[in-house]
C-alpha cells in the first residue's frame, strides 16, 4: 500500500540518496554532480517556508521516493503555478508509484492554491513523458537543445496541466 506524508528532516538522507542516484543516468535532472547534504538542507528549508511541500512516498511503510512542488518563476503573478518533481528509487520504478504520486499531488494542489502544475522533462526521458501524459499533462513548451548532458544537446519539454 502506498502512503504519502510530509517530509521531515530525518528523511533528508533518503531524499538526497534518491536524487543523487538519478544524476548518472542523465534522464531526470540537469545536475551533473551529486548534491551535498548541506545543499539539500537549504533546499528543504525553502520548501518548509510556504505552500510548496515535499512529501515522502512509502510502500508498505518503507521509503520508496519523494515528490515536491516548487515555485515557478518567483513572481507574485505566478503564485498559483507550481513545478512538480518526483524521484522514485531506481529499484522501485515502473511499479505504479509515479502514477499514484502524481494523482495524489493533483488532489493536494487546490488546498495549496495551485491551479496549474508544470513538469520539466528531458525530451529523451520517454518513461517520464509517458507518465505525465497518462496523467493528463500536455506539452506546453519545447526548448530544443538547451541542456548539455555528456556532450550531447538535449531538449527540455515543459508539460502542464490545469487543476
Amino acid at each position: 500500500m502506498l502512503t504519502f506524508r510530509l517530509a521531515e528532516e530525518k528523511d533528508l538522507e533518503n531524499i538526497l540518496n534518491t536524487y543523487n542516484a538519478s544524476i548518472p543516468g542523465r534522464m531526470a535532472t540537469a545536475d551533473l554532480e551529486p548534491q551535498s547534504m548541506e545543499e539539500r538542507k537549504k533546499w528543504f528549508e525553502k520548501h518548509k517556508e510556504g505552500n510548496r511541500p515535499v512529501w515522502v512516498i512509502e510502500k508498505n511503510s518503507v521509503y520508496v521516493g519523494w515528490m515536491s512542488f516548487s515555485n515557478f518563476y518567483g513572481r507574485p503573478a505566478y503564485a498559483s503555478t507550481a513545478e512538480y518533481s518526483i524521484y522514485v528509487n531506481p529499484n522501485k520504478q515502473r511499479q505504479g508509484i509515479g502514477e499514484a504520486a502524481i494523482h495524489y499531488a493533483m488532489q493536494q494542489a487546490p488546498a495549496l492554491g495551485i491551479k496549474a502544475i508544470l513538469a520539466y522533462v528531458f525530451g529523451h526521458n520517454v518513461p517520464s513523458l509517458n507518465l505525465f501524459k497518462k496523467a493528463g499533462f500536455e506539452t506546453w513548451g519545447h526548448f530544443p537543445g538547451v541542456a548539455e548532458l555528456n556532450g550531447m544537446q538535449r531538449d527540455l519539454i515543459i508539460l502542464g496541466r490545469r487543476i
